[in-house]
């Protein structure tokens, strides 16, 4: 489901892929279109077989956990998730203003545009400690430039969340840029996520001011013991503000570093800084339905189902369900490739057979709710399938337990599934059969 050199190709009949912007072990990225909007998109797509061998699944689910949760105007923005059983497609807000980095590989920036990248660069950073989120490669690479020239933060592979915090309240990976890394960092000790960023950004202050790095060593042994003891000196351009804001950041303790909201109130910082708002998180998981071509029952479609709810379920060893809102009632899953129209009949079908009273959903005609005829312990069975679209050629079935004993919710699972099988391409948990 990747592009070839020359050729225009859709996925998921939404979004049509266009050049290759980047790659790395396990992804690449194109710049695509919305066919709906017209909208330029960035799509990333990760290979699962690979990332699974590699023992990296944990990390790119943190990678999309964390980016569901930090939605500022100055990172960049996640936009859909979709999947298939071979590759994960993250839909990503496409930034084309390039790396921050190539701007001051001409050389140093003017005092006011360092100013406002930096107010933006703390902005972002701040609300993402406020969601419990530390970044750990904070580095020019990785901070993007919209047309407006705009900040926006990138790549969350090395990010942190509060659940992989030690007994002692500490991280313990060492993991970032060398010569943007916290001193706690490096010495393999436990540190706070939140301060060492911000020892990071006191680098990126000082690289955006001079056009190179405090703690520059061709040895690398060398610009370690430079960070140890924060030893670096100013060019004689750096105005007082910015040197007091500077030798509050880069300090060695990471308990005396300056915090976040002492940063807003610095003097150099606070000349004309007006806080970004922050982007209201939709709580809805379901995403507007693709239209389906041989539609039987009318023209609209089913919800597409949240490729979150899908990984999660679909995929062994690749669990995010800890990870949101959504709990569901006892029930199961299974896809099939056949259009939405035909799973709904077979349902309709195989309900009736099995002597269960049928209604379609007032609200979704792709919900349908099944009702035993004779009580059981705790009243009647009562049961509801409602089906996904994942892609268009992939529908996902929902089964729910709205009402009865769980035993017999669990018979009715066992005598669903021989009237299925000729739909079914796998129920959750088991391999598929194509």
């Amino acid at each position: 489901m990747e592009p070839n050199a020359g050729e225009s190709h859709i996925i998921f009949g939404k979004y049509e892929m266009g050049k290759l912007l980047g790659q790395g072990t396990f992804a690449k990225v194109y710049h695509a279109r919305d066919s709906v909007t017209a909208e330029s998109v960035a799509v990333k797509v990760i290979k699962t077989e690979q990332v699974r061998k590699q023992g990296f699944m944990e990390q790119i689910t943190r990678e999309i956990a964390i980016m569901r949760l930090v939605r500022h105007p100055n990172v960049v923005q996640l936009k859909e998730v979709m999947a298939t059983k071979t590759k994960i497609f993250l839909v990503m807000e496409y930034v084309k203003g390039g790396e921050l980095f190539a701007k001051i590989a001409k050389g140093r920036l003017k005092e006011d545009s360092a100013r406002k990248y930096f107010q933006q660069l703390i902005s972002a950073i701040d609300y993402c400690h406020s969601r419990g989120v530390s970044h750990r490669d904070l580095k020019p690479e990785n901070l993007l430039l919209d047309e407006n020239e705009n900040l926006k933060i990138s790549d969350f592979g090395l990010s942190a969340l509060p659940e992989q915090l030690r007994n002692d309240g500490m991280l313990h990976t060492q993991c970032g840029t060398p010569a943007y890394v916290a001193p706690e960092v490096l010495r393999r000790k436990g540190y706070d996520g939140a301060r060492a960023d911000i020892w990071s950004c006191g680098v990126i202050l000082y690289v955006l001011l001079a056009g190179c790095l405090p703690f520059q060593e061709v040895n690398i042994m060398h610009m370690y013991k430079k960070i140890f003891k924060a030893e670096y000196e100013f060019p004689p351009w750096f105005s007082a503000d910015s040197r007091r804001l500077i030798s509050k950041l880069l300090v060695v303790d990471p308990s005396q570093r300056i915090t976040v909201p002492e940063i807003m109130r610095a003097p150099w910082l606070s000349k004309v800084f007006k806080t970004p708002i922050p982007i209201e998180v939709q709580e809805n998981n379901e995403i507007k339905g693709l239209s389906e071509k041989s539609m039987k029952r009318s023209k609209s479609s089913p919800p597409f189902y949240n490729a979150f709810e899908f990984i999660s379920s679909m995929s062994s060893g690749f669990d995010l369900s800890g990870m949101f809102e959504t709990h569901r009632k006892s029930g199961s899953l299974f896809t099939s490739k056949f259009s939405a129209s035909t799973v709904m009949d077979k349902l309709e079908s195989v309900a009736k057979k099995l002597n269960f009273n049928i209604s379609i959903s007032k609200k979704n005609e792709y919900k349908l709710k099944m009702r035993g005829v004779s009580e059981g312990r705790k009243g009647k069975l009562s049961v509801t399938a409602e089906i996904f679209e994942v892609a268009p050629e992939v529908a996902v079935v929902e089964f729910s337990r709205e009402g009865g004993d769980t035993l017999e919710y669990k018979k009715f699972e066992e005598d669903v599934r021989p009237g299925l099988q000729d739909i079914v391409w796998s129920w959750q948990g088991e391999d598929s059969n194509g």
